[in-house]
């Protein structure tokens, strides 16, 4: 155990430390730099050089990359992100303020995204209605080639501006946040409808499935107690994606409905090529990437406990097991099943 956990602790911090290192780079090659661009004389504005050498000495803008990157990094390793460009306020400071209206959106379209997403797959796979069936099966791809922006904007027309059921921008209660929301839940939860149902198409044809329906099960109760259960870890393996579309895609949704969070507070920041600001938004999100991986690394025991038994005997033999099995012990602890045999 403490192997493992050592070496999920040193991905974590290559992870992190990758993150950072993409972000700076990217940032250190855009066309000019951030005491520039708040000064304006990008946009043709006369501006003082001199003014501009001395901002640049004061966030250090003028020494070397490599002391620039050792320096930024030295100080996130701290948890210090210095001070915005921009605003002039402690980074660490403007990600806290911006933090809860993102996660009280993130939260809500993650519970909408596992509904639809699991309600979509459950039904495509069991339903024996062949329309039905082609109708469910082909929601999730467009979920997920459906630009968010768009249905961010279509949203806004339907129940805002014409029915005017939604008020169309800015905080609030459950009225400002469930269209945000919907925008973000559905290509999240479009990822999660495909995953989910060619697992559960999978675990269909597995023998143990076959034993289930055999006993007398009936067709509802393997779906839910047998095939679902052991179906959903594919799912729960992409669960670090599923955050990485969350975050991302808050940065388009806020944008279009005008709400102050993390998203909105990047495209700011990109734009002003704050860099202190960016990188500090990107290691919070890598951070929470981590954890969530972390969590669901922890989590497969609760749902498959003989994961834990094939990586310890793959590991003595030098080999690598994650998730999948072909019998599922839960059919011959269901007394429902059992008193069938």
């Amino acid at each position: 155990m403490f192997g493992y956990l050592a070496s999920r602790f040193l991905q974590a911090v290559g992870v992190l430390w990758a993150a950072f290192t993409v972000s700076f780079g990217v940032l250190f090659l855009l066309p000019s730099d951030p005491v520039s661009v708040m000064a304006g004389s990008d946009n043709g504005t006369p501006v003082d050089a001199a003014a501009i050498e001395q901002l640049q000495a004061r966030y250090g803008l003028d020494q070397p990359v490599w002391v620039q990157y050792w320096n930024a990094l030295s100080n996130a390793v701290r948890g210090d992100f210095g001070i915005s460009i921009s605003t002039g306020r402690p980074v660490t400071e403007a990600i806290a303020d911006a933090l809860p209206s993102t996660l009280a959106l993130a939260s809500f379209a993650l519970v909408l995204a596992v509904t639809f997403g699991t309600v979509v797959a459950f039904f495509a796979t069991d339903t024996r209605i062949g329309w039905l069936r082609n109708v469910l099966f082909s929601l999730p791809p467009l979920g997920v080639a459906v630009p968010t922006f768009w249905m961010g904007l279509v949203l806004l027309q339907l129940f805002s501006f014409r029915v005017k059921l939604f008020p169309a921008f800015g905080e609030g209660g459950i009225e400002h946040l469930l269209l945000p929301a919907i925008t973000l839940a559905l290509p999240t939860g479009a990822v999660i409808a495909q995953v989910l149902a060619v697992s559960l198409q999978t675990t269909a044809r597995q023998p143990y499935i076959e034993a289930a329906r055999a006993k007398g099960a009936s067709r509802w109760r393997v779906q839910t107690r047998h095939a679902l259960r052991l179906s959903s870890i594919p799912a729960f393996t992409i669960a670090g994606v599923i955050v990485g579309n969350l975050i991302a895609g808050s940065v388009v949704v806020e944008t279009v409905f005008s709400r102050a969070g993390l998203g909105r507070l990047t495209q700011m920041s990109v734009m002003a090529q704050d860099i202190p600001v960016v990188l500090g938004i990107v290691v919070f999100g890598s951070v929470v990437f981590v954890i969530v991986n972390l969590v669901v690394d922890l989590f497969y025991p609760l749902i498959d406990p003989r994961i834990v038994d094939g990586r310890r005997g793959a590991s003595e033999r030098g080999e690598s097991v994650r998730g999948g099995a072909e019998t599922d012990p839960a059919i011959d602890k269901d007394p429902k099943v059992s008193a069938h045999v």
